[in-house]
């Protein structure tokens, strides 16, 4: 079944756009994969990027939306991305990056397609525990910028995933949020009571 990939707010895209057709932006990216190369660069598949602050064994308690990534492709692969991020004067280019969460986040779309349920996808970064996931949202027709994820969504961790957590392996919500609890819950100091 396809992904219902959301459409990116417009004002986000241009400001990549921009950024794409500016030299100085390009160069000063330090992206090799961007200075070198050969032929259009174009950006794709918007995913909104979530930050899940806080989260119980019961759910998630806070997230927020962080901005929008879209992948950048030349020819027949994405080469890096690039971030967009909301301020108080609309959308604003962020970032251009490469690196081994490109590769992976696309693996995780592509397996992500394969699957019978319609999904809408995210990307969902915990950073109290170094992880980005891809977040397939059951409710295709929800706003992208907003929600929690529910306890039925998918959270397939990208590479690399913290030690412990195989990267590509879809986890319900349900599941996977009590094991990462035990994570970044701080272990008692010695001498105090348990």
């Amino acid at each position: 079944m396809p992904l219902h990939v959301p459409p990116a707010p417009a004002p986000a895209l241009r400001t990549v756009l921009t950024a794409l057709g500016s030299p100085t932006a390009v160069r000063e990216a330090r992206t090799p994969s961007l200075l070198h190369a050969q032929g259009p660069l174009t950006p794709e598949l918007p995913l909104p990027v979530h930050i899940l602050d806080r989260f119980t064994p019961a759910g998630a308690s806070s997230t927020r939306l962080a901005g929008w990534r879209f992948l950048i492709r030349c020819g027949e692969r994405a080469v890096a991305a690039a971030d967009t991020m909301l301020t108080p004067d609309g959308w604003a280019f962020s970032r251009f990056f490469e690196g081994p969460y490109i590769a992976s986040t696309e693996r995780a779309l592509r397996q992500a397609e394969t699957m019978s349920q319609p999904y809408q996808p995210r990307l969902l970064s915990m950073p109290s525990l170094y992880m980005l996931t891809l977040w397939l949202h059951g409710d295709c027709t929800e706003d992208a910028a907003s929600g929690h994820p529910a306890a039925t969504d998918l959270l397939v961790p990208l590479a690399p995933a913290p030690p412990g957590i195989a990267p590509h392996r879809p986890h319900r919500v349900a599941e996977l949020l009590p094991v990462l609890t035990h994570r970044v819950t701080p272990a008692p100091l010695l001498g105090s009571p348990a």
